[in-house]
């Protein structure tokens, strides 16, 4: 896939500025493969925390911890990813796919010394083949609901379309244990969320990107496109917003915690009435993820008034048949409301004999300073074009549009 680099015209903010874009490409999640290929009731037995955890103790220094720890900043893992884009690191360039995650702030690819089965299905990158490489010295861990990786830091021109960012610190992993990345059609993840939550003090991509005057505006914005017969995934904007993506104006609501993209939502609507949330709840904005979750409580009482029934692994089944007969889903945030019909909060996944309809909400026991945190990932963010704003700490919603 050729990244492009567009130069618009953009007047949301009330002046003229260039956009830089980055395609992003559709592919089945993690979870999806493994269902087809009838392995993930096992990938579940070996992932389990615990198991995961006296599996792979050796594979980590003694100063690290499988199971306690700083995790809660890394609760999230890939398992349902469904979008990514390319980008190249070093000099000459090496070209990775990445996923452009808003719900982590650590960009990082395989490195070449990686001997993990993750790392040999991927590219991995070859430090000493780049004259602009700086060895970081430093080593990182990052946690994930299904595993953990360990890797070293260093620096490098990291290349995003044409715009070069120089100096970029970037994390090289070279263990990752298990299945958790095997199956996954990207090398690495490109984290887009504050400093806050980066780990070895690592300079995000993004205030890297602004450090260097790279962009005129410090606001980058995704398009998210759920076509299941397409690859096409939509596309992520750096530098500004694409007018013709979404209908009407933006509506703007402020991020309440800079760590994630974290905001306030007032309540939680089912056709129209009001179920969660009642006093309000915190929920972030992350593209790294494909689905909503929110407390285990709740989600089963969503579960349990959309009529789906619980498999396994958290997930909840519904008759396909009963798709154009379930209620709608309305989070209202700023004091609007944002509508999700059931077409597109259902993932239909077609079997060789049969199609399977999955609900996208799943249970995640999240806690913050604030309560439980929800997550509105790609099912939320395919629906509403989104706008991060740096500059201001805010995020801006608008009504997607699908362009020819």
């Amino acid at each position: 896939m050729k990244l492009l680099l567009a130069f618009v015209f953009c007047t949301q903010i009330n002046y003229i500025t260039s956009i830089t874009r980055i395609p992003l490409k559709k592919f089945k999640s993690i979870r999806h493969q493994l269902r087809q290929k009838d392995e993930l009731e096992e990938f579940w037995l070996h992932h389990k925390p615990h198991v995961f955890a006296q599996k792979y103790t050796e594979c980590f220094p003694s100063t690290l911890s499988l199971v306690s720890g700083s995790t809660s900043e890394y609760l999230f893992d890939y398992m349902n990813a469904q979008y990514y884009g390319e980008i190249s690191v070093g000099t000459p360039p090496q070209n990775f796919t990445v996923v452009f995650d808003t719900g982590s702030s650590n960009f990082w690819i395989p490195s070449s010394y990686c001997a993990s089965e993750a790392c040999e299905v991927h590219k991995k990158f070859k430090s000493y083949k780049s004259t602009s490489y700086v060895h970081g010295g430093k080593s990182f861990s990052i946690h994930y609901g299904t595993g953990q990786l360990v890797g070293i830091t260093g620096k490098d021109t990291l290349r995003i379309s044409n715009m070069s960012i120089v100096a970029q610190d970037f994390g090289q992993s070279v263990v990752e244990p298990g299945k958790t990345f095997v199956h996954g059609q990207f090398d690495g993840v490109l984290g887009l969320a504050y400093p806050a939550l980066a780990v070895a003090n690592a300079t995000p991509v993004f205030d890297q990107i602004v450090k260097e005057n790279l962009v005129s505006q410090e606001i980058f914005s995704f398009h998210l496109v759920k076509d299941a017969d397409s690859h096409y995934g939509g596309e992520l904007i750096f530098g500004g917003v694409d007018n013709s993506l979404f209908k009407g104006p933006l509506h703007w609501v402020p991020v309440t915690e800079k760590r994630y993209w974290q905001i306030r939502i007032k309540n939680i609507k089912v056709q129209g009435k009001v179920q969660f949330c009642h006093n309000g709840c915190e929920a972030i904005v992350d593209s790294g993820t494909s689905l909503i979750t929110g407390p285990s409580l709740q989600i089963q009482q969503l579960q349990n008034l959309i009529g789906a029934s619980p498999a396994l692994y958290g997930e909840y089944i519904l008759d396909c048949a009963q798709i154009s007969r379930l209620p709608s889903i309305t989070f209202t945030i700023g004091n609007r409301d944002y509508t999700l019909t059931p077409d597109q909060y259902i993932i239909q996944e077609r079997t060789s004999i049969s199609s399977l309809c999955l609900t996208g909400f799943q249970p995640m026991d999240i806690s913050t300073g604030h309560g439980p945190l929800w997550i509105l990932g790609d099912i939320f963010m395919s629906k509403f074009y989104c706008v991060f704003d740096r500059k201001h700490d805010r995020i801006g919603f608008g009504k997607s549009v699908i362009r020819d």
